[in-house]
């Protein structure tokens, strides 16, 4: 296992295309959900406990080795808004270039022909974990942090926040992400004896309808 490698692949400046995306942010900011620092940390963390778990425990399983065709379908099924799943498979298409660059694979060359459209995102960050020596434990991480890093940027450009309060809100969120990464690995071990089923589906409905209204406005910030 390789620390450096895990640097590389949570590393915001892998080019990925997550830095397009608000993570629902956008969209918050603009019903008046996100005005600082306060209801950050709380958009934030009702994003880590439904999406981000979700997202983990999908990476995890994928990085665990499970069928990632199945898991797919298991995205699909979890991500009722068709905005955030065409969004889900944009971020994965960017994410299986840069993997695919950084960590030549079997297992992302074959995603990558199963789905030329792209899979969902957090499959293919679990088989990029996969291919670059990673465990599913790494992988649940990427997923976590990135499920309120990505918003707590974003809020920094759409209402010019101290980047120090968004930082100081991503430190203290992050016991509760060890706890998420602890609960999506643990569903990806139970998949594996299970079946993909015993994955979570923690539901965010106002994540999915903000994500629907957003997708039509005519002019946006981010992509999601």
């Amino acid at each position: 296992m390789s620390r450096t490698a895990l640097l590389v692949l949570a590393d915001g400046r892998f080019p990925a295309g997550g830095h397009a995306h608000s993570g629902g942010a956008e969209a918050a900011v603009k019903a008046g959900r996100i005005t600082g620092a306060g209801s950050l940390e709380e958009f934030c963390r009702g994003r880590l406990h439904t999406a981000g778990l979700v997202a983990a425990s999908l990476a995890a399983a994928a990085a665990l080795g499970l069928d990632p065709v199945e898991l797919d379908r298991a995205a699909d099924a979890r991500t009722p808004s068709p905005a955030l799943r065409n969004a889900s498979r944009r971020l994965g298409r960017q994410l299986m270039r840069a993997a695919r660059a950084a960590w030549p694979s079997g297992e992302l060359d074959a995603l990558a022909c199963e789905f030329s459209k792209g899979a969902h995102q957090p499959v293919v960050l679990g088989l990029t974990a996969r291919a670059a020596g990673l465990g599913p434990e790494d992988a649940a991480h990427c997923c976590a942090y990135e499920s309120v890093s990505g918003p707590a940027g974003a809020t920094v450009r759409l209402l010019s926040l101290d980047p120090f309060d968004a930082t100081r809100v991503l430190a203290r969120l992050a016991p509760e992400a060890d706890l998420v990464v602890r609960q999506a690995v643990d569903a990806a071990h139970r998949a594996a004896e299970e079946g993909i089923d015993a994955l979570p589906a923690a539901s965010a409905p106002l994540l999915e309808i903000d994500a629907q209204a957003h997708a039509a406005w005519a002019v946006r910030l981010f992509a999601s």
